[in-house]
């Protein structure tokens, strides 16, 4: 018998800047058993060019406007002209243009992620009745929505996605690509201009303002023989500059702008915090569990969940804080940990057991299996785009 040839997948996404979904769909694509291709519809960025250097086809669409209708023309001939089985969107942008342009094409299977929908926020932008009409009306040209949480699935579901439309697929790590290297250490504190005994706190993400990293400021200001190592870059990096500027912390402060990848940067911390209440995964906070560090955090839904009543995080889990994102409780949950970081005299925390229910392997077995069983149903017939898209846009 011959075997069942791959599916041919075509991964839809707004842009392949460092960020926490664009880094996701490189792992998932790494472990995928398909032939996948990539489309980015803005910002090819530093992660287009790691996920060519791993083999994968990366196409560009330049998307001028999020009202840029071209882009739907230049997808649907994309994906006619390659032949895909499935079409799999990611982000908002992605998803609502990527499932229109699937559906004209005539693609069999249409899948997206929804990685980050936030209370009343969107890829960093507020939204309205009207861009919740078009995501929800786009929504229903597709079969499912993956959500990366309980938290993202709560917000679809207040968006009008029916439940049996939505299957919650956590995010995934390779922990082995966080892997603490005291060499790496030296080498990046030295390129940072960190001193080598300097006890570093630290966060990674975008520096927007829902990350609240000015409360992180706020506490380290109260930390005198603290450096503070921040992660990442976006619309918000100025204004922390002015802030930690304001409590006189600015020489201890260091910006690194955007990274390639977290692991350099973890390496070179030695507590790690996330003061945003906001997360809708907090990808993060496992990968610095995942390099042997504390991790203070507000909010970690996949933490949460497994967090019993009343405790402070999950069942043996070395390192795990929960706290109130105000900077009094942040100042008290830091001073704790570096009290235990002084205590261990600086060594690493064992990785622990939490990391490995999030592995990436186990990530992509559950997307491909849901691959399979949407291209296995009968195909029903889908509503018109047209008629789903002026519908929304009268709202």
């Amino acid at each position: 018998m011959t075997a069942a040839r791959p599916m041919r997948v075509l991964h839809v996404i707004t842009g392949l800047n460092a960020g926490g979904a664009e880094h996701q769909l490189r792992l998932l694509l790494r472990r995928l058993p398909h032939d996948c291709e990539v489309v980015t519809l803005s910002n090819p960025g530093t992660v287009a060019d790691a996920i060519r250097a791993d083999g994968t086809v990366v196409h560009e669409i330049t998307m001028r406007h999020n009202h840029d209708l071209t882009a739907v023309g230049e997808l649907r001939d994309l994906m006619r002209t390659r032949g895909y089985d499935v079409v799999h969107a990611h982000l908002y942008r992605a998803c609502v243009f990527g499932r229109v342009a699937a559906r004209l094409a005539g693609v069999p299977t249409i899948v997206a992620t929804e990685h980050s929908l936030g209370d009343g926020m969107i890829e960093g932008r507020h939204t309205t009745t009207g861009v919740r009409a078009l995501y929800s009306a786009t929504e229903r040209l597709g079969q499912s929505t993956i959500a990366v949480s309980g938290a993202v699935a709560t917000r679809l579901r207040a968006w009008g996605v029916t439940e049996n439309r939505i299957a919650v697929i956590p995010n995934g790590i390779d922990a082995s690509e966080l892997t603490f290297d005291p060499q790496l250490r030296s080498a990046t504190r030295a390129r940072l201009g960190i001193p080598h005994d300097a006890v570093v706190i630290g966060g990674v993400g975008r520096l927007e303002p829902g990350k609240r990293f000015d409360r992180l400021i706020q506490a380290v200001a109260e930390l005198p023989e603290v450096t503070l190592l921040l992660a990442g870059d976006g619309s918000a990096g100025e204004q922390l500059k002015q802030i930690a500027a304001r409590y006189g912390v600015d020489g201890r402060v260091v910006f690194t702008g955007e990274v390639r990848h977290a692991r350099e940067v973890l390496c070179a911390m030695d507590v790690f915090a996330s003061p945003s209440d906001s997360e809708t995964f907090g990808l993060a906070v496992l990968e610095a569990l995942a390099s042997g560090l504390p991790a203070i955090y507000a909010k970690c839904p996949p933490l949460d969940e497994l967090t019993p009543p009343g405790e402070h995080g999950p069942p043996d889990t070395p390192g795990a804080r929960r706290t109130s994102a105000y900077p009094e409780a942040l100042l008290r949950s830091l001073r704790a940990e570096l009290a235990n970081f002084a205590e261990r005299r600086g060594a690493r925390l064992p990785v622990p057991e939490v990391v490995v229910r999030f592995d990436t392997e186990r990530l992509a077995a559950e997307v491909s299996r849901l691959y399979e069983r949407l291209s296995a149903r009968p195909r029903r017939r889908l509503p018109r785009p047209r008629k789903l898209i002026e519908g929304a846009d009268r709202r």
